[in-house]
């Protein structure tokens, strides 16, 4: 029988010797290894902090003891030991969430998927165990590049107050999810070289006790470690230098790549999806190559995703045009922002499902301030993804901001006209929606987007379909399908995300029955809602197509496109029932 599988719970670890807790450690990275190369997920992250979870487990007593987690993308190794070890297992690797779950499990405390929180939650826990005169250690898990992040910061500013029991355990692995940035990185790797000796510390600035191990991958000396701070009564900062990536050679050689991985070859570590070529993504950087060379005073602003984008070639080529903030959306809008304002030509890259966080830099200072950054927002769409990672909120919290111009081309054709525009206007701020589901290419006659003005690529009657972005080829699906059922059909291009074009509106009321809004995300707040809303004085049926309200967790697809109507059969079917 191997060591893992005795192990169900925490409390059949305490009873393995501490000689077999190395092979633990080999067959927990297996299992990792298994599970990911099958279905695609973080790799490095979680081999890194193998070793680590292991000892935390053997010398703390979860959950009376709470392990707070940062990210939770490093959390497969805690999965594995707390229960559910059958979600790494053939057939069942979907039964478990990605990421910490207290629904799942007990000795999970909080369904997080985004950075820097877990000082702030821990500190919040440890407050709340005081006040209630409860027992236990609280264990903050933070690393992997989200230190530096404004969370973070603003909690271990709170911490250096804070009179109890308070463990933040610092993962340096040396990485983000690309290569670190900033000046904390260099007082991190400073401490590495003293063996945590260094005069400049940056823990102790707050007012944090601070302990260093240097060989964070060695479980004898982890567990020593954990045992002479256990039920320490203040707050204490343990520096842990782990190897992201470890115990297995690919995931060491190319730690970016590794961090997070579609599904790979095991033994040879290549990617089982093929790469398609020519992207959106693709056709930015030799847009910007162009741009940068005809002289204009471009840069390149990212929050630690380059690898979404292929910023690195960018990057590898003008090294002076690039700026990767770190795991720091808010900055990246303030910064950008201000660029732009003084008179560069900003291009700030975003992920929808982290943009979120950049909120009031977009509202107070973007929007306020009408500086005229250019944001690309990639991976907007209703997807099947966990509900710490939804991109389909974007367009409804970013439309609803004044002074934005929020735009969605439909081809390579718009999206360069877009970005050509955007470039050479110096009054607003302009958010592009990069489409998905496949690089297209479809003329376009449009070259100011300073107004609204739609676009009407198929003349008809009876029905009107709005298609925005991404989802235009949606819309000429559903056109097809109209005029099997003898309907033929008007298609529209709006192109703009949160300005109405309502002398465009008001013509088709004339000649059309019922007018259907088709978006990639939340209908609450959306572009079809604000369609709807200025349609209804007027004699005319409005159906709004997109997802509800809510958080889905890892739900297919096709799944949720039935759930809200967003198959061509399905819309169909819904506007013949309006006609009758």
């Amino acid at each position: 029988m191997s060591v893992l599988e005795k192990i169900d719970s925490p409390a059949d670890l305490k009873k393995v010797s501490n000689q077999e807790l190395e092979e633990l450690a080999s067959e927990i990275r297996t299992a990792v290894l298994h599970k990911v190369s099958n279905i695609g997920g973080h790799v490095g992250p979680n081999l890194g902090v193998t070793e680590l979870t292991i000892a935390l487990h053997k010398v703390f007593n979860s959950p009376i003891d709470k392990f707070i987690w940062d990210v939770s993308h490093q959390t497969y190794p805690h999965k594995i030991l707390t229960g559910r070890k059958n979600g790494f297992t053939d057939g069942h690797f979907h039964d478990i969430t990605p990421y910490t779950s207290q629904r799942e499990s007990e000795h999970d405390f909080f369904t997080v998927g985004h950075t820097s929180t877990s000082i702030a939650n821990a500190l919040g826990y440890a407050k709340a165990r005081d006040l209630t005169n409860d027992k236990g250690n609280i264990v903050a898990v933070i690393g992997d590049g989200s230190l530096s992040g404004g969370l973070a910061m603003e909690a271990l500013n709170n911490a250096g107050d804070f009179k109890g029991n308070l463990i933040i355990l610092v993962n340096d692995n040396q990485m983000s999810i690309a290569e670190n940035h900033g000046g904390l990185y260099r007082n991190l790797a400073e401490l590495r070289a003293t063996n945590g000796q260094a005069e400049n510390n940056f823990f102790k600035t707050f007012g944090l006790d601070y302990k260093y191990l240097e060989n964070g991958n060695d479980i004898e000396s982890l567990i020593h470690l954990f045992e002479e701070v256990k039920d320490i009564d203040h707050p204490i900062v343990l520096h842990i230098h782990t190897e992201k990536g470890r115990g297995y050679q690919p995931a060491l050689e190319n730690k970016e790549a590794f961090h997070w991985h579609m599904p790979f070859d095991l033994e040879t570590g290549q990617s089982k999806v093929i790469d398609s070529g020519k992207s959106y993504s693709s056709v930015m950087l030799d847009y910007m190559d162009k741009k940068v060379s005809e002289g204009l005073p471009l840069v390149a602003i990212n929050a630690a995703i380059p690898g979404i984008f292929g910023l690195k070639q960018f990057a590898a080529k003008y090294p002076d045009r690039y700026i990767d903030a770190g795991i720091a959306e808010q900055f990246t809008i303030t910064f950008g922002g201000a660029m732009a304002a003084a008179g560069a030509r900003p291009i700030i890259f975003h992920n929808s499902t982290f943009v979120q966080r950049a909120y009031d830099q977009f509202w107070h200072d973007l929007a306020i301030n009408e500086e005229p950054a250019i944001v690309i927002v990639k991976g907007g769409v209703i997807s099947g993804s966990d509900e710490t990672h939804q991109g389909s909120s974007a367009m409804t919290w970013i439309s609803n901001i004044p002074n934005i111009k929020y735009l969605a081309p439909t081809s390579e054709e718009e999206f360069i006209s877009i970005l050509d525009w955007a470039l050479e206007q110096h009054e607003e701020p302009v958010v592009i929606q990069m489409p998905e589901h496949g690089l297209e290419s479809r003329p376009t006659v449009l070259t100011d987007y300073s107004t609204p003005s739609y676009q009407m690529t198929k003349s008809g009657e009876k029905v009107a379909l709005l298609a925005l972005g991404g989802l235009y080829s949606h819309g000429e699906k559903v056109a097809k399908v109209l005029a099997e059922n003898g309907i033929n059909a008007t298609l529209i291009n709006p192109l703009f995300i949160n300005d109405l074009d309502q002398a465009f509106l008001e013509n088709l009321v004339e000649n059309h029955q019922v007018i259907a809004t088709i978006e990639d995300g939340i209908l609450d707040g959306g572009f079809g809602q604000k369609v709807a809303s200025f349609l209804g004085k007027y004699d005319v049926k409005v159906l709004n197509f997109g997802a509800k309200r809510e958080f889905n967790d890892s739900v297919p697809v096709t799944e949720l496109y039935n759930r809200y109507h967003l198959t061509p059969e399905l819309m169909v079917a819904d506007i013949l029932s309006l006609l009758k």
